[in-house]
């Protein structure tokens, strides 16, 4: 708790930095489980193209918007690949918060870690030449509590953002290859 109290003004955007983060991150593991993308129940139905297989009751998943689309769209493929893309940019929802994120969070504790520096120089007395003690110490703390805050929110949020990508990008290359199979379906 030492660290937090020592963070100065900083501790505040640091906070929402860490709460974004968080809460991106769950809110994406959640909508990307295999039941909201694409279930067990459909995933070789889907993949082979045989939708017939497909209960309506299955229209919540990514795949199953996709069918649905497929099976109400008279127009050609181009339009099934555009919805296909439009799920799947939907997969990625709020993943550019994440990459701010890991920006900023560093960046805010660089600028704590100079504005503690500047606290410590500033406090030099002109008669002495040593500097204030408690100045000093505040500066110094100011300094490392936010370089230390800042990398701790970073760290973990890349390695979220890091899985977060790759799940979607193998859901995407399922999605993908369904996809195709409607495709290839269709014009036979």
């Amino acid at each position: 708790m030492d660290i937090l109290n020592h963070a100065g003004i900083f501790i505040y955007p640091l906070a929402l930095c860490s709460f974004v983060a968080v809460f991106i991150t769950i809110e994406r593991i959640i909508a990307l489980r295999a039941s909201r993308v694409l279930p067990c129940s459909m995933m070789e139905a889907f993949s082979s193209g045989c939708i017939e297989q497909v209960a309506l009751a299955d229209s919540g998943s990514v795949a199953g918007r996709i069918i649905e689309f497929y099976r109400s769209a008279q127009e050609g493929s181009d339009s099934l690949v555009a919805y296909a893309q439009l799920e799947l940019s939907r997969m990625e929802r709020g993943i550019f918060l994440l990459e701010v994120v890991i920006g900023a969070a560093p960046l805010l504790g660089l600028l704590g870690t100079v504005t503690g520096l500047t606290q410590v120089f500033s406090g030099f007395s002109a008669e002495t030449g040593l500097p204030d003690p408690g100045t000093f110490i505040t500066g110094i703390a100011l300094a490392l509590n936010t370089t230390i805050l800042g990398l701790a929110i970073a760290i973990p949020t890349l390695a979220a953002h890091a899985y977060l990508i790759r799940r979607i990008e193998s859901q995407a290359a399922r999605i993908g290859v369904g996809v195709q199979a409607l495709l290839h379906h269709k014009k036979a």
